[in-house]
């Protein structure tokens, strides 16, 4: 048997198939390859929801859920996992940390509702309509649902073992926010050897545009991998899910 191209990153399975991607391609296979959806929350991406109260412009949130739907069809048509991360914490913010928590200091949704009382317990709260995915990104049978207290999703979460436990080496990224949580937890995988890639026009930023440019600049460059929802597509596409009705 052929020894896989070491030079080339990424998938190492027989099944790969090749990802154009800057700053090289780069080889995933649904055996060993999850899409993360990082916060595509009613908070981040609905009006009403806690980004907009903030004050944030959430205007290019609706064409990234189109964008996101469209990855998440073909990944779970190819066979590839899916898992959805919620940010938020328990009712009384004990998770959220107190004022000796940098957290505390720099969470605009805290600083908010510290600003605004009236919204204390509505906001990024596990069970409130704020935590809640957007309706258009339900979560299908098979998809995996994890819970993250911090901008990465690595930080006391399931998600490592989650990916380990099913032989994941590869991950490509979608969600809102770019810059905040997107790039965090694809940096924080990138020092536990994970290939991280992010599609651009499957996130969103917080804050100026120059945030997107930024994030993809320091990804490409430094931590990952960038790609485009239609090379993803179109490269996934040419795998078969496992036929397991023979033999």
């Amino acid at each position: 048997m052929s020894q896989p191209d070491l030079a080339v990153p990424g998938s190492s399975a027989a099944d790969a198939v090749m990802l154009p991607a800057r700053p090289d391609p780069i080889r995933l296979s649904p055996t060993d390859t999850a899409v993360v959806v990082i916060d595509m929350q009613n908070a981040y991406a609905s009006p009403g929801g806690y980004v907009d109260l903030a004050g944030f412009d959430i205007s290019g949130a609706a064409d990234t859920i189109g964008k996101i739907a469209t990855v998440l069809d073909a990944a779970r048509t190819a066979g590839m996992p899916v898992i959805f991360l919620q940010n938020g914490w328990d009712a009384d913010y004990v998770e959220a940390g107190g004022p000796r928590s940098p957290n505390w200091h720099k969470s605009n949704a805290l600083k908010t509702m510290r600003q605004r009382p009236d919204l204390h317990g509505k906001l990024l709260a596990r069970g409130g309509w704020d935590y809640d995915l957007v309706d258009a990104l339900a979560p299908k049978p098979g998809d995996i649902r994890l819970h993250k207290t911090r901008y990465s999703a690595f930080f006391n979460s399931q998600l490592d073992s989650t990916l380990r436990a099913r032989g994941i080496r590869n991950i490509v990224f979608v969600g809102i926010a770019t810059n905040v949580c997107v790039e965090s937890t694809l940096r924080d995988g990138f020092h536990l050897e994970y290939f991280g890639v992010m599609l651009e026009d499957a996130t969103h930023h917080l804050g100026p545009e120059a945030m997107q440019q930024a994030a993809v600049y320091n990804i490409e460059k430094f931590f990952g991998w960038v790609s485009t929802v239609a090379d993803f597509c179109g490269a996934i596409g040419q795998t078969r899910r496992p036929d397991h009705s023979q033999g």
